[in-house]
């Protein structure tokens, strides 16, 4: 949530900063605000887009070589200006913005206030930015030692970069549970909560962990824990190109995210699988082989998407290894006191790599003495480091709120761990694990063909605009797209959409069946084919209309579905892959008709990194 962008050097530091809020704003969208220092420091803030504060600091012509910036998803107070980072203290020594919440924010402001501190906004941030002031005027700490001090006591998750301005010649930055990194130049530095802000100046970043803080400098970077231990700073190179996280002439990052899903799926099994297609090479997993042998359980855990993933490796390693799967929604596995055995397989998964919930869950199952395997989509971030081994999806950076690309790539990696370890357990044969690999490179090919359907799928997007709800039904395979399907429709273009498996529509939910609601079938050929025909009778009997998802060539379900998307034959463990683009699409056609903001929905962040 949030995005943040410092910068300290000679070069004009308003340009750098409110570009990078710019490429940042799919952390949040609601509110946004600039320091500036030149001799004096002045700091900008708006209610709105980065495009509206962007506006009011070029009409004060102020500039400066040091900066930090900020775009809000709040949390803590609604969005207007008053709320909007930076945060000043209330004695004006400290200028703060902030990523995460404060959790004992309430016990130290009730602190604060008996001691005749005051504040202007709602927000966590300004009880912070407050605690640090108080602790430099009446401790008579220097501002490292207040910073510091203050860390020491709040609870809670925070990314932030201070400015104060007793000391215009340095930022303070400090990390822990939300994402921070160093980018680091030549006689100047960059922080940002990811890299794509500081990509197009330098490669070379620094990953700040849990509890550092560095003191940044134009030509010098201090790096140490907030208990003053120094640590010698790492530096690693950032792969990553502008072009990637540019539009490259699609209207929005969400269509070009789907289009690049062929590529995304090379990408994830390139290297990996055997040139004669005999076996599949995942270091990570081979880190852990003997633990994923000997497993008695497999437990997933993820959230939003990346859970629906999780569904569909539920699938695979029961069927390709028969070993039992749990799949939780990570939120609730640290909340519920989970039962952990010794010989249990506990399998993270994130795009983002920082997803509050799943982070918690994994030094949980950690701190029972389970091995945890990550998949992760951004090198460098959180759950790779503190996950016992793991693999990439190497999708590329996904700037849309509405993940499309990184579902496809983690559901290719789940497969592809799930045959390979079938396979060294001795449940799929060697011919068997080798027709698999076959069929997996053809993956991008048959997306390939899928997304040639666009203009087809925008004809039925016209259909299901002014719907209010919508059901969508799947079996097997299936019922996971299914859900990912509703949940694509009702985050980007507000129609409310379920998810279901489709025998259970005769459990409740067939009683919202009528002309007026539309019913996402998604029906590719498989063993439960003859089942879903059924399905699709009972809702048009009810003068349903039925969208169906079908493999090419279906003379069946398509003389009774209203609205026919076929999709190119592949086995039944792919089917998903395929099915799922036309409904990433529909999603897509129908968010754009209804004037919605496809990359920036409402009330939503690409990374949840708050509770």
């Amino acid at each position: 949530m949030c995005g943040i962008v410092g910068y300290i050097g000679s070069k004009p530091a308003r340009e750098i900063i409110l570009k990078g809020l710019k490429r940042l704003e799919y952390r949040g969208y609601d509110s946004a605000g600039v320091t500036l220092i030149n001799g004096g420091i002045k700091t900008f803030k708006c209610k709105g887009h980065v495009k509206d504060l962007e506006k009011l600091v070029n009409e004060s012509n102020f500039d400066g070589t040091i900066g930090l910036g900020h775009t809000r998803w709040a949390t803590h107070g609604e969005p207007s200006e008053v709320n909007a980072h930076p945060q000043i203290s209330y004695k004006g020594n400290f200028i703060m913005v902030h990523n995460g919440i404060i959790e004992n924010y309430a016990t130290l402001k009730k602190h604060l206030i008996d001691r005749g501190v005051t504040f202007k906004s709602e927000t966590d941030t300004e009880v912070l930015v407050n605690l640090i002031d108080h602790l430099y005027i009446e401790g008579g700490f220097s501002a490292e030692q207040a910073i510091s001090f203050a860390l020491n006591r709040v609870k809670g998750a925070y990314g932030l970069v201070i400015i104060c301005s007793d000391e215009k010649d340095r930022l303070y930055a400090a990390r822990k549970g939300s994402p921070l990194i160093i980018g680091v130049g030549e006689g100047e530095n960059y922080i940002a909560s990811d890299a794509s802000p500081i990509v197009e100046f330098t490669q070379r970043v620094i990953y700040l962990n849990d509890e550092d803080m560095a003191i940044v400098k134009k030509n010098e970077l201090i790096l140490k824990t907030i208990r003053n231990q120094i640590i010698e700073p790492e530096v690693k190179e950032v792969d990553l190109s502008i072009g990637e996280i540019e539009k490259e002439g699609f209207p929005h990052f969400m269509l070009k995210e789907i289009f690049e899903q062929p590529k995304a799926i090379h990408n994830t099994f390139r290297g990996r699988v055997l040139p004669d297609l005999s076996g599949i090479r995942i270091g990570g997993m081979y880190d852990m082989m003997d633990d994923f042998i000997k497993a008695e359980r497999i437990i997933i855990v993820a959230c939003g998407t990346s859970y629906h993933a999780g569904l569909l490796g539920e699938y695979f390693f029961e069927e390709f290894t028969r070993i039992p799967v749990e799949v939780e929604y990570a939120s609730e596995f640290r909340y519920r006191n989970p039962i952990i055995k010794k010989n249990d397989i506990v399998i993270a998964i994130s795009q983002s790599g920082e997803t509050a919930d799943t982070l918690a869950a994994v030094k949980l199952a950690k701190s029972k003495g389970a091995k945890v395997f990550g998949i992760c989509n951004v090198v460098g971030s959180s759950i790779p480091r503190e996950t016992d081994a793991g693999t990439y999806t190497h999708a590329g950076p996904e700037i849309g709120v509405a993940s499309t690309k990184a579902f496809s790539t983690q559901v290719i990696a789940l497969s592809m761990i799930a045959s390979e370890l079938g396979n060294k357990r001795g449940i799929i044969s060697d011919d068997d694990h080798k027709s698999f690999i076959t069929d997996l490179v053809k993956i991008p090919a048959l997306i390939e063909e899928t997304l040639k359907m666009n203009d087809q799928v925008l004809e039925v997007a016209k259909v299901i605009q002014n719907a209010n709800n919508a059901l969508y039904l799947g079996r097997g395979y299936l019922y996971p797209v299914a859900l990912e399907g509703a949940l694509k429709l009702k985050e980007i273009s507000y129609i409310h959409a379920e998810g279901y498996p489709a025998a259970e529509m005769k459990h409740g939910p067939i009683a919202l069946i009528d002309e007026n609601m539309p019913v996402v079938v998604v029906a590719t050929k498989d063993d439960t084919y003859e089942k879903i025909i059924n399905n699709i009778q009972e809702i048009k009997a009810r003068k349903g209309m039925v969208i169906a998802i079908v493999t090419r060539g279906d003379d069946i379900i398509g003389k009774i579905a209203n609205h026919v998307l076929e999709v190119p034959e592949t086995i039944p463990a792919f089917s998903g892959i395929l099915a799922v683009v036309p409904l990433q699409l529909l999603a897509y056609h129908a968010a754009v008709l209804r004037g919605c903001n496809v990359d920036q929905p409402r009330n939503l962040a690409k990374s949840v990194t708050v509770e």
